[in-house]
């Protein structure tokens, strides 16, 4: 009986270790990937991120983004505290780090040495009655004590923005959002809740549902780049619309002449009517 309970002691303890080793396994073949093609980018201010898992593409990103941060100075009096606002752009050597999901996305840009960290969250949902995705968070770290765009900056340290229950983007699902207009958002930050401002423009993204590698699904067409579509082929359609009209005008009048011309003449010459 001791022999049987070591056999069956000794089988547990095997699928404990191929538990153990599948588990591994499977966490290096979901390894994920990240590259930073900016340096593709004909658009020295436009960047381009892409996320792989299983050497797969499962989230594309192409914008611009500036950053303008209020930060607090101590006046001349050295008293008084003055509000400066630092502008801040992303380098082409910035390092990324994403996460892919079914329901749920992220990506997350940092650089010179991890004093800005900056993040953006993707949710998929249904929203009445279709299947959506959106921007549900946007995050900027960022450290005042560096002193290359914060100068001088009063008590430096590490402060977080964050928006609060954003819904941004919202695309149908399978497609890939465009935008050339600029976005902005405003993020609250723990520094005394002064408002950071993010301004993305040239916007490509999509966080689910890749149809292939390195390729975007449809395009949806912010409602700003719609409106200013319209407003370009405007002209043109009323050119068409005002020519058309011109063509039926002169139709009628070719066919009016053409049926006056075929009527009989009458006499001007009254007397003439008894010979008639």
């Amino acid at each position: 009986m001791k022999g049987i309970g070591f056999s069956t002691t000794g089988s547990s303890g095997v699928q404990l270790v191929t538990f153990v080793l599948f588990s591994v396994l499977s966490c290096i073949l979901a390894e994920q990937e990240v590259e930073n093609l900016s340096g593709l980018s004909t658009n020295p201010d436009k960047d381009i991120f892409v996320v792989r898992e299983n050497g797969t593409t499962c989230l594309m990103a192409e914008f611009a983004v500036r950053f303008v941060v209020p930060y607090d100075v101590l006046a001349l009096n050295g008293i008084d505290l003055i509000t400066e606002q630092a502008s801040l752009a992303l380098p082409r050597g910035a390092e990324i780090e994403g996460r892919c999901g079914t329901t749920e996305a992220e990506l997350q840009i940092a650089w010179i040495n991890d004093a800005y960290t900056f993040r953006i969250f993707f949710t998929k949902e249904v929203s009445k009655g279709k299947d959506i995705w959106k921007i549900s968070k946007v995050q900027l770290v960022y450290d005042t004590s560096e002193a290359t765009h914060f100068i001088s900056a009063y008590n430096p340290g590490k402060h977080t923005a964050s928006t609060h229950r954003l819904s941004a983007l919202v695309t149908p699902a399978g497609r890939s959002y465009e935008c050339q207009a600029t976005q902005s958002l405003t993020l609250i930050s723990t520094d005394h809740q002064k408002g950071v401002s993010v301004f993305l423009s040239d916007i490509r993204i999509q966080p689910f549902d890749i149809p292939s590698d390195f390729t975007f699904g449809p395009v949806y067409k912010c409602i700003t780049d719609q409106r200013e579509q319209l407003e370009e082929m405007l002209p043109l359609i009323l050119g068409i619309i005002l020519g058309v009209i011109i063509v039926i005008t002169l139709s009628v009048y070719h066919v009016h002449l053409k049926m006056t011309a075929q009527q009989p003449q009458l006499p001007r010459d009254r007397s003439l009517y008894k010979n008639m």
